[in-house]
């Protein structure tokens, strides 16, 4: 399976792992400065109170969202050239995933700002609309999301511009979907079940411990299910590159030589 052979490379590649944390890490310190920073410059609880200082609150929002989008984007280019290397036979170490982002960070600079605003856009329009609005509005948000599902390899590999980007993004999901909807669902089937794992030392522990073993257990289970989201996230990023490669190679990895994508129930 296509989630098999995302699960295979981390597997081979632990260190590529460093990238979703990093990502996570990055993002929450970002986050604690931009709350920080628009506190202050917005007069403490007093301004947030009277709202004198929306204007303000909204800048900072859009630079944040902006910056968060650029984080994501970044270290999910790091993965994909990690990934891209070892189905090419290589042996990929995080300097190469940080060396591909970089060598194409102006490209995803551009993205980031590309994307960011018309995520903005979309959510704009969405809280000035009523019920049906947003809906629609949603759906043209999911619609978005899936269109641009390649648009990083595609930054990173044809060093198109955003609008191009979107273009090719979208023609290769036209020759690919069936595949991308059969590995997206064997990952999302395997993450939950692993997620749902997640509940055990939390009965196990009220049932042991009581209040005390119960609270245990939660933090027990929050350390797991950040481990899984971590392994989730490159294993989605992988799975985009595996595709990515497929439908412009015709190959999936040359360490999964066999794996029918026809066929992708059928074990090699």
């Amino acid at each position: 399976m296509l989630a098999k052979m995302s699960l295979g490379i981390i597997r081979k590649d632990k260190e590529i792992l460093v990238f979703p944390v990093l990502s996570g890490l990055v993002t929450m310190l970002i986050l604690a400065s931009f709350f920080v920073g628009m506190f202050f410059s917005a007069g403490g609880l007093e301004g947030f109170a009277n709202g004198s200082s929306s204007w303000l609150i909204y800048a900072f929002f859009a630079v944040f969202y902006f910056v968060s989008f650029f984080v994501s984007i970044f270290f999910n280019a790091c993965v994909i050239g990690c990934a891209t290397i070892r189905m090419n036979g290589g042996d990929p170490t995080v300097k190469d995933g940080f060396r591909i982002a970089m060598e194409n960070i102006g490209r995803i600079l551009v993205w980031a700002l590309f994307a960011a605003t018309v995520g903005l856009i979309i959510r704009a329009i969405q809280e000035r609309l009523g019920f049906i609005g947003k809906l629609i509005m949603g759906a043209l948000g999911v619609a978005w999301t899936i269109v641009t599902y390649f648009v990083v390899p595609v930054l990173i590999y044809e060093k198109l511009g955003p609008w191009g980007s979107v273009k090719r993004s979208a023609s290769i999901l036209k020759g690919t979907w069936g595949e991308a909807l059969v590995g997206n669902i064997g990952l999302g089937l395997i993450f939950l079940l692993l997620g749902i794992l997640g509940i055990i030392p939390i009965i196990l522990g009220a049932l042991i411990g009581g209040l005390v073993g119960a609270i245990v257990g939660i933090a027990v289970a929050v350390v797991y299910w950040l481990i899984i989201a971590v392994i989730a996230s490159a294993a989605h990023s992988i799975l985009i590159a595996a595709l990515y490669r497929y439908a412009t190679t015709g190959k999936v990895s040359e360490e999964f030589v066999g794996f029918d994508f026809a066929r992708p129930w059928v074990a090699r």
